[in-house]
């Protein structure tokens, strides 16, 4: 059961064009760009919760959503980028800067498994002075100590710096890391993929073109990935939009990527001085991906920038998946936003919206036994 009226209901548009891109998304027909473009310009936000909830159901029609049992953990705050969104990091020798421990992370990561989850997620800065061997043995250890724990670590943008620092080539970065432990990739770094937008906003950083290529590389050694979007900064409508066909035009070539995680630029403390865009800004552009990104097969809601409230309505704007548990989270949290759900708190928010919680895995299998809540 669901409040949105079945796909083929006859929807009443005053406009030709969003009558026409309408049809098609009713009918599961792939979206071109000028469809995209009246869909998202002007589609009002109910006719976008019916098209995107009814193509979330074609797609999963168990009712269902899922989650993964994860934490966040970010191994340096040390970075050379200086990116202007961000208030988590430091520069080098700015006070507050670290490099995590062996026994800090082994902490962070016994209770993890002690809470049922079943990987971490780890990220950091550029760090100007660690070398490739500290990542590969950090690896290494983490697998041979931990050896169920799927490792989900690192970004395009750092494989990219690895890759010009130590003057190798993007596939000969991603095989070492891989051999040493690493299971797959975050999509963290996207921000918006429109290189113009980046040069101002993160000058230092790897353009789009440049992120593209590392995922497309790591999809060809076997490894998914995810891919996300940062958006309500200095981007216009339309570099959305570009950054969203260009995840599909990667995903036609690869089938990499297991899911797209759009949320909204967070701006306190941080250098870019904009006001938080609304949920129903957050809610047009979830449903107008999942109906752009026909062979991207999952959507997460982001409920540690958006709430779990706004992360429930996301369910019926065409994401099938609630994110993750979250054990720890700091990046966001400097920015001001502190969001805090415990696995009971995501299961009451999933059940009642009408669906059933499953704890899944990076890949979206479903962890068994699930945990108890």
């Amino acid at each position: 059961m669901t409040p949105f009226a079945p796909a083929h209901s006859p929807l009443d548009f005053h406009d030709e064009d969003v009558r026409a891109a309408a049809a098609l998304a009713m009918t599961g027909q792939r979206l071109d760009r000028n469809a995209a473009e009246a869909l998202y310009y002007k589609a009002d936000l109910h006719t976008l919760a019916r098209l995107a909830h009814a193509m979330r159901m074609r797609l999963h029609p168990d009712p269902i959503v899922t989650y993964v049992g994860d934490r966040n953990i970010n191994y340096s705050n040390i970075c050379v980028c200086g990116c202007r969104f961000c208030a988590f990091f430091r520069a080098p020798g700015e006070k507050g800067g670290y490099v995590i421990t062996r026994e800090e992370m082994a902490k962070k990561i016994d209770e993890t498994l002690a809470l049922g989850g079943t990987q971490v997620l780890l990220q950091g800065g550029h760090h100007p002075d660690l070398p490739l061997e500290w990542y590969e043995d950090l690896l290494s250890w983490m697998h041979a100590t931990w050896p169920t724990l799927h490792i989900h670590a690192f970004s395009p943008p750092e494989i990219f710096y690895w890759s010009r620092k130590f003057h190798l080539s993007i596939p000969a970065v991603l095989s070492r890391l891989k051999q040493a432990g690493l299971a797959s990739i975050p999509g963290g770094g996207a921000e918006i993929l429109e290189t113009s937008v980046r040069a101002r906003v993160s000058p230092h950083k790897c353009t789009a073109e440049e992120w593209l290529h590392v995922m497309e590389e790591a999809h060809k050694l076997g490894m998914h990935t995810t891919a996300t979007m940062m958006f309500g900064h200095e981007e216009e409508p339309r570099h959305r939009l570009d950054h969203i066909f260009a995840v599909r035009a990667l995903q036609d070539r690869t089938q990499g990527f297991t899911a797209f995680i759009p949320w909204t630029f967070q701006p306190a403390h941080t250098r870019i001085h904009v006001a938080s865009l609304p949920a129903p800004a957050y809610l047009r552009l979830l449903a107008v991906a999942r109906l752009v990104l026909d062979n991207v097969p999952n959507i997460q809601a982001s409920w540690v920038t958006m709430g779990p409230q706004v992360a429930q309505l996301a369910l019926f704007y065409g994401a099938n998946d609630f994110g993750s548990l979250m054990i720890e989270e700091n990046v966001v949290a400097a920015a001001g936003v502190s969001f805090h759900m415990s696995r009971r708190d995501i299961h009451k928010v999933i059940l009642a919206a009408g669906f059933t919680p499953v704890q899944r895995t990076m890949d979206y299998r479903p962890v068994e036994p699930q945990p108890r809540v």
